[in-house]
């Protein structure tokens, strides 16, 4: 296993740390304590849970003697590590006005101040592997507070902005979809082994493949008004039976966060406030049942993670969509040309792939082993990354994961067929 440089870490988490208060800017206490439902965490809490986690799993375990900042940020801040011990009811995060948001930032001070002190110390490895995990565990908790703020604000009637525009929008019009034929055989999927990886990226293993397509870029929100002009939300033979049962209980006729108005047009609520649905942009906040639904009704289906992943490793050149580090929090239309596009960044792509584990899966010893393997069940995987994950946290090996109703993330469509 190749040595972690302490230097290289500690640098890494200053500058993860800044991010994740540069997020903050201009947000008052009040917006940091929403909580619009269960799934969407205040951000106060991000900011204090993320603490945690170094505290709990680092520090606790490399520092002898170590007594917590306050023994109930124990239970208060941990999510789901039932081996850590009791925690607060999800669905009851937004209700913890005390701590205040100045006392989770004093928390936070004072972790950061003991953290670089014990990365200035002669570390083990095990610990070094901890702090690495801890910082790409805080840059998806920086996703998280970008999707989770945008739903607590989409409730509000006077649907306020979080960052102003600063970017101008699409082009309205893209380029026709054109489908990329890629070979069939034996190819190689999972981490390769160079840098950072979770561990249900591992192991790296041999997956056969018939011959395929991929559609060259995303689903663009134009070509899914045709898919809702054509009935699509009211043709039971598009859907699997239980999404056409989510989706007719839920009342869903359109896209999270898009409304229409008395001359029928469509808006949707960004992190930038309500704008009109730009037709070029790649159509977002979409459910796995409603990505299989568009791709039946386009002749297509969604492609598998191997079929993914296999295209994205090709030497054909591929184009990079919007980061979080673009500051533009909402996905960009594809550019013009022959390549691969938007394989990284914009909106993360529902795959056909049940998230299960690789052959020969082994999560982490202890309860940091929690971290993916116990949600190896009724998850759907994604692909890419989107406008709100961070540039340094992805990789082609990347499998994000989510239930198949889930739509308050960046989730759009690559068609394969």
């Amino acid at each position: 296993m190749e040595r972690i440089d302490a230097a290289r870490l500690a640098r890494a988490f200053a500058e993860v740390r800044q991010t994740t208060a540069d997020l903050c800017e201009g947000l008052s206490a009040e917006d940091c304590q929403l909580q619009s439902m269960e799934d969407a965490s205040p951000v106060k809490w991000h900011l204090a849970h993320t603490t945690w986690f170094f505290e709990t799993f680092v520090l606790e375990r490399s520092c002898p003697g170590y007594q917590p900042a306050e023994p109930a940020y124990k239970v208060l801040f941990n999510s789901y590590y039932v081996g850590v011990g009791d925690r607060h009811p999800r669905p009851q995060r937004g209700l913890l006005s005390r701590p205040s948001l100045a006392q989770v930032w004093q928390y936070r001070q004072r972790i950061d101040g003991v953290m670089q002190q014990l990365l200035r110390s002669s570390v083990d490895d095990g610990s070094l592997a901890l702090v690495e995990l801890g910082i790409h565990h805080e840059q998806q908790h920086q996703e998280l507070i970008l999707t989770d703020l945008k739903h607590h604000f989409s409730c509000n009637p006077m649907q306020p902005a979080y960052r102003p525009r600063t970017v101008p929008e699409g082009s309205n019009r893209t380029e026709p979809m054109r489908f990329l034929p890629f070979d069939g055989g034996l190819v190689d999927i999972g981490h390769a082994g160079d840098g950072f990886a979770f561990d249900n990226e591992l192991p790296r293993h041999p997956v056969w493949l018939g011959p395929y397509e991929l559609a060259d870029r995303l689903v663009s929100a134009g070509e899914y008004m045709e898919f809702m002009e054509d009935g699509g939300y009211r043709r039971p033979e598009l859907w699997l039976s239980e999404g056409w049962d989510v989706a007719t209980r839920n009342g869903w006729q359109a896209p999270l966060y898009w409304q229409r108005d008395d001359e029928n047009r469509w808006s949707m609520f960004t992190l930038a406030g309500s704008s009109e649905v730009d037709p070029a942009l790649p159509v977002c906040h979409l459910s796995y049942y409603e990505a299989d639904a568009y791709a039946r009704w386009a002749g297509a289906r969604l492609p598998t993670e191997a079929e993914w992943e296999r295209a994205a490793l090709t030497e054909r050149k591929t184009d990079t969509g919007a980061l979080l580090d673009d500051g533009r929090f909402h996905p960009a239309a594809a550019p013009d040309g022959p390549n691969l596009k938007q394989m990284l960044g914009d909106c993360w792509e529902w795959t056909a792939s049940a998230y299960l584990p690789y052959p020969g899966y082994r999560p982490a010893a202890g309860a940091v082993g929690e971290y993916n393997g116990k949600f190896m069940i009724n998850q759907m995987v994604l692909r890419g990354g989107s406008c709100a994950t961070p540039r340094s946290h992805l990789r082609t090996s990347y499998r994000n994961f989510f239930p198949a109703m889930a739509r308050w993330q960046f989730n759009g469509v690559r068609l394969a067929r």
